[in-house]
């Protein structure tokens, strides 16, 4: 994949994954994009991050219930550089295990 069509698609992702989690999580978090980062600080405190990482062409998540994890564009999906999870699903499950309830992320 080049670049623009990384970029691209890594920006829609992150839009997407915003508008979402500002829809649904706007009582337990404060969601916010800016520059390519995706950041979402919990109410009840932690903070995950998700951006754009363009020189490995991946999305990267940094989430205080799972750490870092890497996520590569296969298909139509990202999926996780360390196995066969994808990006909506790990985050959506460390959003649950922070806020108790797990947002649809598609």
């Amino acid at each position: 994949m080049d670049e623009r069509a990384f970029e691209a698609m890594a920006g829609a992702t992150l839009e997407r994954l915003a508008q979402l989690l500002e829809d649904q999580l706007a009582d337990d978090a404060d969601v916010e994009l800016r520059g390519g980062i995706l950041t979402v600080e919990l109410e009840a405190g932690g903070q995950f991050v998700v951006n754009r990482h363009a020189p490995t062409r991946e999305i990267w998540l940094s989430s205080p219930v799972s750490g870092a994890s890497h996520f590569a564009r296969r298909g139509e999906a990202w999926i996780s550089t360390r196995g066969s999870e994808r990006l909506e699903d790990v985050l959506a499950a460390d959003l649950e295990h922070a806020v108790g309830r797990r947002p649809e992320l598609g």
